[in-house]
C-alpha cells in the first residue's frame, strides 16, 4: 500500500478489509489510515464528515425516526511481521484482520453504499483503543462532539465470529500486599515471609466459585484470578513484602463499588493482606429489549450472548445508550502473530447489518 492510500469503500468488504490491512495502523501511529478513511468518507454527497484528532466522523442527516451509530477502532496492536496481508482460501490473514479491521471494512462500505437507510446512521472510527483507556479517542469525541455520539443503539464491530454478544463484563484490578519482616536466609527462623504469607490468599482464590448471572437471556460467568505475583530482595533474603494482583471480571449487574465490596469480602483479612483498587471499568448491561437493539437482533437471525471481556459498548451504556458488539472477527484470534478472518463470516456480516440499515 502507497504513503497515502486510496480507499474504495465501495469494494467488496472483503477486499476492503485487507486494503484496511495492508495500512498499518497501530496505537498512537493511525493518522496515515485516518487520512485514508477520511477522504474516501468525503467523496460522498450524503454524509456529513468531521475529523477530532485522528477519529473519523461521519453521519447522514435524513430525519429518520431511529439514529443507528456504528463504531470501530482504527488502531491495531503492535505488527508481528503479519503486514501486508495474505490469503488462503476462505482466510485472510494480517494485523488487526479479526480486530477489528474486519468490523471497520463492514460498517464503512455500508456507511457509504447504503445512501438511503431506514435509519439515520453515525460512523464512529476512532483510535488508541487497544492501549491504556486516557487515551481512547472516544473520550476526546465526548469532550469535543458530544452530539455525535447520541443514538438509539450503538453497533460496535468487536469480534464477535458473526454473533451478536449483549453488553459487557466489567472489570477490576485489586493488588493484596503482604507484609513479612527480612531476614538472612540462613537465618530464616529469624525472620516473615511474605512470599510465604501469600499462600492462604492464593488458596482462598484457586477455591473461588464464579457467579454465573442470566441477564435478558445473556449468562455472563464471573472470574476472580491472581494475574501476577512480584516479591523478593534477593537470594539469600527472607523477602518482607510481596503482591498479589488479583483481577475481577464481573457481571454488569455489579457496579464497580459493589464489586470492589465483593472481592473485600472474599480476601480481607486473608494473611493480613492489604488490599488497594488500581483500575477498574463498569460492565455493560445488554440492553436488548431497547426497540432499536430487538430489530437488529432479528435481523440477525441469531440469539444473543453474553460479552465476556471489556468492551467500549460500557461507555455507550454510561450515556444511556443501548450498544451491542458485532462483527465477523474471532475474539480468539485478536493479537495473535495468526490472526485472521474467515471470509465468508466477512460477506455475512455484511448482509446482516445490510437488512438492518437498509
Amino acid at each position: 500500500m502507497s504513503a497515502d492510500p486510496d480507499l474504495d469503500l465501495h469494494a467488496d468488504p472483503v477486499d476492503l478489509t485487507a486494503a484496511l490491512v495492508d495500512v498499518p495502523s497501530v496505537s498512537g501511529e493511525e493518522k496515515v489510515l485516518a487520512d485514508a478513511v477520511e477522504a474516501a468518507l468525503r467523496r460522498e454527497p450524503h454524509l456529513e464528515v468531521v475529523r477530532v484528532g485522528e477519529t473519523v466522523l461521519a453521519r447522514t442527516t435524513l430525519g429518520r425516526g431511529r439514529r443507528v451509530l456504528l463504531a470501530g477502532h482504527l488502531d491495531t496492536v503492535p505488527i508481528a511481521d503479519n503486514v501486508p496481508s495474505r490469503r488462503d482460501g476462505d482466510l485472510l490473514y494480517g494485523c488487526g484482520t479479526s480486530d477489528m479491521k474486519a468490523g471497520v471494512a463492514i460498517m464503512a462500505h455500508l456507511t457509504a453504499a447504503v445512501r438511503e437507510p431506514a435509519h439515520d446512521v453515525t460512523l464512529v472510527l476512532y483510535d488508541c483503543e487497544e492501549v491504556e483507556a486516557v487515551r481512547n479517542g472516544l473520550n476526546r469525541v465526548e469532550r469535543e462532539r458530544r452530539d455525535w455520539l447520541d443514538a438509539d443503539l450503538a453497533i460496535l464491530g468487536e469480534p464477535t465470529s458473526g454473533l451478536v454478544e449483549g453488553g459487557c463484563q466489567g472489570t477490576m484490578r485489586v493488588v493484596a500486599t503482604l507484609h513479612g519482616r527480612r531476614a538472612h536466609s540462613a537465618r530464616s527462623w529469624l525472620g516473615e515471609n511474605a512470599i510465604h504469607a501469600a499462600a492462604p490468599l492464593l488458596a482462598r482464590l484457586a477455591a473461588y466459585e464464579a457467579r454465573v448471572v442470566d441477564i435478558d437471556g445473556c449468562v455472563y460467568r464471573e472470574g476472580l484470578q491472581a494475574v501476577r505475583i512480584a516479591g523478593g530482595v534477593a537470594g539469600n533474603v527472607v523477602p518482607d513484602a510481596a503482591e498479589v494482583t488479583v483481577n475481577f471480571r464481573f457481571a454488569p449487574d455489579r457496579s464497580p463499588a459493589d464489586a470492589e465490596a465483593h472481592v473485600r469480602s472474599v480476601l480481607e483479612g486473608v494473611a493480613g493482606a492489604d488490599l488497594r483498587v488500581t483500575d477498574s471499568a463498569a460492565g455493560a448491561l445488554p440492553g436488548l429489549s431497547a426497540p432499536a437493539a430487538a430489530e437488529f437482533v432479528a435481523a440477525s437471525g441469531g440469539t444473543p450472548v453474553a460479552k465476556y471481556g471489556w468492551t467500549d459498548v460500557s461507555r455507550f451504556s454510561a450515556l444511556g445508550i443501548p450498544a451491542v458488539n458485532f462483527g465477523p472477527g474471532d475474539p480468539n484470534l485478536a493479537h495473535t502473530r495468526d490472526e485472521h478472518v474467515d471470509v465468508r463470516r466477512i460477506t455475512a456480516g455484511a448482509e446482516t447489518l445490510r437488512r438492518y440499515l437498509a
